[in-house]
């Protein structure tokens, strides 16, 4: 599967993105003025951070790249590989043939801020894995993103408690390339770096490898404070 990827920049570590957000240098834009095309007016800030439109509901964008991986619609595939019966390499007429999951629910980041009530679409990761079927030694799901740098996972009992959404619509519309378009994660109950952007792999195995911002010192259990008490662990 060929990637289209941008060239990477110095990865950020956690201190730099918890300072950045303290000294005000985080983006701040708007979610529902990005789902209408203002993401155009988007520019890298540093090692990947956007700069800020004001007003509205209030997302802060964040990238390890510097700018944002361009996938067109219609070239868009969702690879599904590793231990499964079946293997996928889905398009994104595809996913959008599934069958499809609404539901409003807060996006939480893990440097303390979050938008509430984020209308959402797409397919239960549940669904797309019954097509699939994995595999008995099956225990975890790494997730790569078409950026080249990014990647994340869940057990198999976190896709089941999270109710994990393979995302193609944001706020009623399609998602922007800012957002993660056209085709993210998102993963209800956990902070915001478990939902991975611009996805091009799903990738079932025995034993999962801790994803990109866990490497740099997140925890790999990434549930929210309200959340916590919920099962299921890597």
């Amino acid at each position: 599967m060929a990637l289209s990827q941008s060239e990477p920049s110095k990865p950020l570590t956690r201190r730099f993105v918890l300072g950045a957000i303290v000294l005000g240098v985080g983006g701040v834009v708007t979610g529902k003025a990005l789902q209408g095309g203002a993401s155009t007016a988007l520019s890298s800030l540093g090692s990947g951070l956007a700069q800020y439109l004001p007003g509205g509901d209030r997302f802060r964008i964040y990238t390890v790249i510097n700018g944002f991986p361009s996938i067109p619609v219609d070239s868009y595939r969702l690879k599904v590989s590793g231990l499964f019966l079946k293997g996928a390499d889905l398009s994104y007429n595809d996913l959008l043939d599934m069958p499809q999951t609404h539901f409003d629910h807060r996006f939480q980041c893990v440097t303390g801020w979050s938008v509430p009530n984020v209308p959402w679409r797409g397919v239960l990761l549940e669904d797309l894995l019954k097509v699939a079927g994995p595999m008995r030694e099956a225990q975890a799901l790494e997730f790569y993103s078409y950026d080249g740098v990014y990647t994340e996972s869940l057990t198999l009992d976190q896709v089941q408690v999270t109710k994990a959404l393979v995302v193609t619509h944001m706020y009623g519309a399609p998602l922007t390339q800012a957002h993660g378009g056209p085709v993210r994660l998102f993963v209800p109950s956990m902070y915001g770096y478990k939902s991975i952007k611009w996805l091009s792999e799903i990738r079932a195995v025995s034993s999962p490898t801790p994803g990109y911002w866990e490497q740099q010192g997140y925890p790999v259990n990434a549930w929210t404070s309200s959340n916590g008490s919920l099962g299921g662990v890597i």
